[in-house]
């Protein structure tokens, strides 16, 4: 591209704040590498482009003041250095974004290996015509009226994980569906708090973009776990892209007035430059060396799966990561964040619980407020560390899903590994004074098969994902109930609603934070794919019935139930006078009783008047319950008489919530 005559001047300017930073006068700018020798900044007037060397530069930051500059101006930076160093990818002659942006002009495409070979750093034409462009952001104008976010405790906290698109495009009649509108939209509101939800976790929300295999096959990255901006709305959940921002503002705060909270699913793991046959669009051509955990030989560590890892115990990628989130709580109210694959923000290279960047997220005042949440683990080696994270971060419990699945789905018998669940994962979490709150009990995800599909298939069928099935877990933990897939059945229909009852009832009545996966509460289906990242279409959105499933009422109720019993509110460790684990005959559970996974069956007295009884096989089975007056709590699933020979009798598995009343007059 001709390079214009200088139009533009630059100054000195400031170190600090990062990216650029809009005043009256013009706009400064900055940008961290450590090992470049040279920066440019150029702006963009239509095809013309002015180069500007930075004049400055403190310490790794070089930066420089532009007088004269306005909001909307697009721009990029093209970086020098020295490529005979290991870990160096310099090349000036690709234009990189801002990793501050705030917005961004263009989406670059590379659906061919000649496309792609525009954006790789090895190729030595200029690409300014295809790179997307930086835009420079005005000062942030909205009404927030006396916008307040909810702050609802730990231990009152109930958790809906969606998808911002896939949640609504297929709500009745909405308008914008699919959008950040639709999420603002009163019918979906009352949807979430009559289900008794207190918080939302959206899937990534920041920009982001289609890996190169997608783009090869047309696909998409429908889950949004390919960051290009951390500090971007993504444009296309917008009914209008270029209010975004403002729709998504808009979004939480009806959600905080009806006091939902919003927590989002952040990626700070890796970058969309993905692996050495991939892009180059910022971190890569900025300092790649520095942004990502790099061996001897240049090549990167791949603990994320997705081709390179951010190494975030380097301080300006730490400040880059807390200036992201603070960005997020405080320009758009953000309750909450959930950090994809949060064991490598711990890895120094190897995960340390008080490393430099958990611990500057401990010390921040506007994050450590928000409610932190980490999937503990990465697929690198010694990457599972569920249980290991300070306070006051809360966990993904992977051990919860599979024992509750394993208890229920292939009636593993295991009682001890359900009541260790049941009562909070002391086993896991009851250390250093973190409370049960701090697992996130969850029995499915977006990552895996929805509930609905966990008792309908024994194999995952992941073949539209065009990566011949090889793609997705293996290992589920899933039962069909006797055929694969969609079924006229009715014995079978019924047994798998009894198994998904059974892991519902186990979710909200466990000790711990409950994480409902959206659209299990009416038997959403994916058709047996467990990996619906590329599919952006009706597999993967939400498939709202046309009236009320029986899973929905009995989701409501438990969620009820959770509220009523006081142990689980109490956000303590259960103690010994809180809870009796007694035999089906009504006996204090022996040891030899923990270690028979025949019986399947057990009841637990819980203070203050509660007993749940516990079927954990195909069968009838009968309890004698303890001394004292109990009622059913829970509306029975179907009409028959409980009470048999003077025990309470079930006809099939599932838990089942019974409260004693007193007879005095």
């Amino acid at each position: 591209m001709m390079t214009t005559a200088l139009t533009w001047y630059i100054e000195t300017g400031s170190p600090y704040p990062m990216g650029a930073t809009l005043t009256e006068r013009g706009a400064n700018f900055t940008l961290f590498s450590h090992h470049a020798e040279k920066v440019e900044l150029c702006l963009f007037d239509g095809a013309n482009e002015s180069r500007l060397q930075m004049p400055a530069r403190s310490g790794s930051v070089f930066h420089g003041f532009v007088p004269g500059v306005k909001a909307g101006q697009r721009y990029g930076f093209r970086v020098y250095g020295d490529n005979g160093k290991p870990g160096n990818r310099f090349n000036p002659q690709k234009l990189l974004i801002d990793p501050y942006s705030k917005k961004i002009d263009g989406k670059p495409h590379y659906r061919t290996p000649e496309e792609m070979a525009w954006f790789h750093f090895a190729d030595g034409r200029d690409n300014a015509a295809l790179a997307p462009k930086s835009i420079v952001v005005g000062a942030s104008i909205f009404d927030w009226e006396d916008d307040r976010r909810p702050n609802t405790p730990w231990h009152k906290t109930v958790i809906y994980e969606a998808h911002i698109k896939g949640l609504t495009k297929q709500f009745p009649d909405l308008q914008h569906a699919g959008t950040y509108r639709a999420l603002a939209d009163e019918r979906v509101i009352s949807y979430l708090k009559n289900l008794g939800i207190t918080a939302v976790e959206l899937l990534p929300l920041h920009q982001h973009l289609d890996e190169y295999h997608l783009q090869y096959s047309g696909l998409s990255n429908y889950w949004g776990y390919n960051t290009y901006s951390h500090f971007a709305v993504e444009p296309d959940y917008a009914a209008q892209a270029e209010h975004a921002d403002e729709e998504l503002k808009t979004a939480v705060k009806a959600l905080h007035r009806a006091g939902l909270e919003v927590i989002l699913d952040v990626v700070y793991n890796h970058t969309a430059d993905q692996d050495e046959h991939g892009p180059m669009l910022c971190q890569r051509g900025i300092d790649n060396a520095s942004w990502y955990w790099t061996q001897q030989d240049g090549r990167y560590e791949n603990w994320s799966g997705c081709g390179n890892t951010l190494n975030v115990a380097q301080r300006d990628v730490a400040r880059w990561v807390a200036d992201s989130l603070r960005y997020w709580a405080e320009t758009f109210h953000i309750d909450g964040f959930r950090f994809d694959l949060g064991t490598i923000l711990g890895r120094e290279p190897q995960f340390q619980a008080h490393g430099r960047f958990l611990n500057l997220l401990y010390q921040d005042p506007q994050l450590a407020s928000c409610k932190l949440i980490a999937e503990a683990w990465d697929i690198g080696a010694d990457g599972y560390h569920v249980g290991s994270f300070p306070a006051p971060f809360s966990e993904w419990n992977g051990r919860f899903r599979d024992d509750m699945r394993a208890f229920w789905v292939w009636e593993s018998g295991n009682l001890g590994a359900f009541a260790e669940r049941l009562s909070g994962s002391a086993d896991i979490f009851g250390h250093n004074g973190r409370p049960p709150s701090a697992s996130v009990n969850f029995i499915t995800a977006h990552d895996g098969f929805t509930l609905n599909d966990l008792v309908s298939y024994n194999e995952k069928h992941n073949h539209a994902n065009g990566e011949h099935n090889r793609d997705g877990h293996n290992d589920n933990i899933s039962y069909n109930h006797g055929a694969e897939g969609a079924t006229d059945d009715t014995e079978i229909l019924t047994a798998r609603e009894y198994t998904a009852k059974a892991l519902l009832a186990s979710l909200f009545l466990s000790a711990g934070t409950p994480m409902l996966l959206g659209g299990d509460e009416f038997g959403n289906s994916q058709q047996g794919n467990n990996n619906g990242y590329c599919q952006d279409n009706t597999l993967t959105w939400l498939d709202w019935p046309s009236a009320k499933h029986p899973l929905q009422n009995y989701t409501q109720q438990l969620i009820n139930l959770r509220a009523q019993i006081p142990l689980i509110g109490l956000n303590r460790w259960w103690q010994a006078d809180d809870v009796r684990w007694l035999d089906s005959f009504g006996s204090e559970m022996t040891e030899e009783d923990w270690h028979n996974r025949h019986s399947k069956a057990m009841q637990v007295a819980i203070s203050g008047g509660w007993l749940l009884l516990v079927n954990a096989k195909r069968q009838p089975q009968s309890f004698k319950l303890p001394q004292g007056n109990w009622q059913l709590a829970s509306t029975p699933s179907e009409k028959f008489d409980y009470t048999k020979n003077g025990l309470f009798s079930v006809e099939h598995m599932g838990i089942w919530v019974l409260q004693k009343h007193d007879t005095r007059p």
